[in-house]
């Protein structure tokens, strides 16, 4: 089970903060998450898993929100390692390549980075309802309503992104165990044939994909969805512990370009 982008009902401190404060504070740990050297980097890993445990998520459900990427996450170290000119740790002698001191710690580093991005967006996910999440990035862009920049639309758009991956996550899992129901192998055979067998994947994939999305544009206008202005079931309004929240953030985005500098 995929646990990317899926919401957790929950009562913690995290839950409660105004959606616009959890986005906008992704997006700030984000930009230093990418720009931070190693002693910033390991205070904003303290920080990250005291926001863990105050959203009371447990790590097993955090770390395997990671499963997804962690392809990714291997092929981003071993590019860094192998690639990496530097003093050498290995001589690969079959390639003419080495493993050296710079590129693993590069890769480790940089590995990091896009773990914690992930790690980020799937405590943003985690603890809010997705009708919040739309109010919170309809309520960030509200500005650019003056622009006649149709932000409820873009709202909806990017809601409904966070929300498909999941499922499109899911639909893998589903149409890989029934191909393997079948007697597809996709553990066995060299590099070119795992490959084959992957790509098999694809035209069940986007058939069922295509089809989800048709059903959710079909019950989006059968509950009566137009574009426009709307008015919503729960306004959204600041109370002290967002503030409080804002000011913390503000502080730690001090501290750690601090540190950096």
């Amino acid at each position: 089970m995929y646990n990317w982008g899926q919401y957790v009902p929950g009562n913690s401190i995290i839950h409660r903060l105004d959606p616009r404060i959890k986005i906008l504070s992704v997006i700030v740990l984000s930009i230093l998450i990418l720009r931070v050297d190693v002693n910033a980097g390991l205070l904003l890993s303290v920080f990250m898993i005291a926001v863990i445990f105050m959203s009371r998520l447990t790590f097993q459900r955090v770390i395997s929100s990671l499963k997804p990427f962690m392809i990714f996450f291997i092929l981003l170290f071993l590019l860094h390692v192998l690639f990496t000119e530097g003093t050498p740790i290995v001589q690969v002698s079959f390639c003419g390549l080495s493993i050296t001191h710079e590129g693993f710690y590069r890769g480790f580093y940089i590995t990091w980075q896009f773990m914690f991005l992930v790690i980020g967006a799937s405590i943003l996910t985690m603890t809010t309802v997705p009708s919040d999440l739309i109010s919170g990035i309809e309520g960030i862009l509200k500005p650019l309503r003056h622009l006649g920049i149709p932000t409820h639309d873009i709202a909806i758009m990017l809601s409904l992104a966070l929300r498909f991956v999941p499922t499109f996550l899911g639909e893998v899992d589903r149409i890989k165990k029934a191909q393997m129901a079948r007697g597809a192998d996709f553990r066995k055979g060299n590099i070119i044939k795992k490959i084959k067998n992957i790509t098999s994947l694809a035209l069940p994939l986007a058939l069922s994909s295509f089809r989800k999305a048709e059903e959710t544009a079909i019950a989006m206008e059968g509950r009566g969805y137009k574009r426009g202005s709307r008015t919503y079931l729960r306004n959204l309004r600041m109370s002290s512990a967002d503030y409080a929240a804002l000011v913390l953030i503000v502080v730690i985005m001090t501290g750690i370009q601090f540190i950096h500098s």
